[in-house]
């Protein structure tokens, strides 16, 4: 029997010199809105993400699915809406202490859960896998589940391309920095070097004008100008291995800027972000088409020429299995930390359309871990003096309206309400009826409270996680070998002893009848299954 090496692609053969699948890196920031040069805005040099821009394709109306890290993260893993899959509460498992403390009540009948999405729902990388991609994570991961052995070859802070095993297997690797998250403004952080001056930036109105405000503001560009410095050495490692004319790179951040009434609120502060396509051979270019983040996945198999899965609920926007751009991006908001709200928005690019369901609750409320910002304290003074202006409302309003609109051509922070004004039903009726029917379409599981939404719909009506039934070898009639697992949906990973990293386990499975081997197998969102050995004596006694 023919040996199998596991450190190999093990379902497709791999490319040949005369075909070959491109290399793929994302480069993904954390907390920052379109803040660039290549964006118009010159507060701080960009020069490294503007020369991305100068090569690629930079797109104009790019949307997180959410405005919080945690359930974007699952959207761009699976290329599924958080809301289908019951991600889209911010921290499933494990709520921060600060946000324990903040509000014990909100936990109380909540279970720690992760998301469970529909049996054939895979983590996108464990397929750039079966076709033969090298996929490395360096380093998070914040999928609201824990990502089944099989998606990646290496996560973690040492995972890099440059580590597969043989130079010439394609790879997709993913870089993500910290450099540009909110708590880059905390007081208790070590700050970037300055380059911005803060009597220079430019204040949102929605801002009151004071000195921490223009602090705030100037030390989030100086994080913009560090992050850009870190995407520097990113490309000079692949310049040097002469890899960067032959590799497409994806750049964008995880949602809009973290600062008040930007990260956690649906508005285009929160929720629009860069987006860089650089292709081999491409030059400068503008898309104005509306993606959004469950698009993402989809994009990455097209453009490692692979067929996007049917389950998959994006539109590739790039590469040979590219299709018709969808007109709309939908956008939703629910729990943040310890506080239970509920929005959904769509957006033509233009437009944009708010559904309120918690009308009770402020726009802006006292999130544990936004609080630290600094010039969240001057927020609060702005609305216990009672003089905010008109553009101001929403950060001191104590309540939400049930519907908003927003003309983002004519009104870019979206300060002005249109709902019910002169000349916008029409474009108010087609957003709203377009939200209904997308609501409809995906399940949106935020219909349910949380508890219920975990035990009925997430664990079938069980009373804990569920466990992913252990892998089961069998040989058929023409003495073949499969691993299954009784759980539909597992992903089935195999190692050697001696092999580190698990694989997708291939059918039909080849194994060397004088090695030990381990199998494991895991469906998102359960408990994964406990290794089982695969060893020479297994295989004697399997029927043949």
């Amino acid at each position: 029997m023919l040996a199998l090496l596991l450190s190999l692609p093990l379902a497709l053969s791999p490319a040949s010199t005369e075909d070959p699948r491109p290399n793929i890196v994302w480069i993904t920031v954390e907390d920052m809105s379109p803040w660039l040069g290549c964006y118009s805005d010159g507060t701080v040099p960009t020069p490294n993400v503007d020369s991305l821009a100068a090569r690629g394709t930079r797109f104009t109306h790019a949307y997180a699915t959410t405005p919080v890290c945690a359930p974007s993260r699952s959207t761009l893993i699976t290329g599924c809406y958080a809301t289908s899959i019951g991600s889209m509460h911010m921290r499933t498992g494990s709520p921060s202490s600060a946000a324990i403390a903040a509000n014990p009540e909100a936990y109380a009948n909540i279970p720690s859960y992760e998301a469970v999405p529909p049996p054939s729902v895979r983590c996108f990388p464990e397929l750039l896998r079966r076709a033969g991609y090298y996929c490395t994570n360096n380093s998070k991961t914040d999928y609201q589940f824990k990502a089944p052995a099989t998606t990646w070859n290496a996560s973690g802070k040492k995972a890099h391309w440059k580590h597969r095993p043989d130079p010439d297997q394609p790879f997709f690797a993913v870089f993500n920095t910290t450099l540009t998250h909110e708590s880059g403004t905390f007081k208790t952080k070590k700050r970037q070097p300055r380059v911005t001056d803060p009597a220079a930036v430019s204040i949102p109105p929605y801002y009151p004008d004071t000195p921490t405000v223009r602090d705030d503001l100037a030390r989030t560009y100086d994080n913009i100008a560090a992050m850009d410095q870190w995407v520097g050495k990113l490309l000079a490692e692949l310049d040097s291995a002469d890899l960067l004319d032959n590799t497409i790179i994806l750049y964008f951040s995880d949602h809009g800027v973290g600062l008040p009434r930007g990260k956690r609120c649906i508005y285009d502060s929160g929720t629009h972000v860069p987006l860089i396509l650089v292709q081999p051979g491409a030059t400068a270019s503008v898309s104005e088409r509306v993606v959004s983040f469950v698009d993402f996945a989809a994009t990455t198999l097209s453009l490692a020429n692979l067929k996007p899965p049917d389950w998959m609920q994006g539109r590739a926007f790039a590469g040979p299995h590219a299709t018709a751009p969808h007109p709309y991006a939908y956008i939703h908001a629910d729990r943040m930390d310890a506080e239970t709200d509920r929005t959904r928005a769509i957006t033509d690019g233009r437009h944009r359309y708010i559904r309120n369901y918690r009308t009770d609750l402020p726009r802006l409320y006292p999130v544990a871990y936004a609080e630290r910002i600094p010039m969240t304290a001057d927020i609060h003074t702005l609305r216990a003096s009672g003089e905010a202006n008109q553009a101001q409302w929403q950060l001191v309003n104590p309540t939400k309206p049930a519907e908003e609109l927003y003309d983002t051509e004519h009104d870019p922070h979206e300060i002005h309400n249109l709902i019910g004004t002169k000349g916008t039903h029409a474009i108010h009726s087609s957003l709203s009826a377009a939200l209904d029917q997308w609501i409809e379409a995906t399940g949106d599981l935020g219909l349910l409270p949380e508890g219920e939404m975990v035990t009925t719909r997430l664990w079938n009506g069980a009373t804990s996680k569920p466990r992913t039934a252990p892998p089961r070898l069998t040989r058929n009639a023409a003495g073949q070998l499969t691993l299954t697992s009784d759980t539909p949906g597992a992903s089935i990973g195999i190692r050697s002893k001696d092999n580190k990293s698990w694989h997708p386990a291939p059918t039909p499975l080849v194994l060397n009848p004088r090695l030990t081997y381990r199998a494991i197998a895991h469906r998102i969102g359960f408990e994964p299954s406990k290794p089982i050995a695969l060893d020479p004596d297994t295989l004697d006694a399997l029927p043949r």
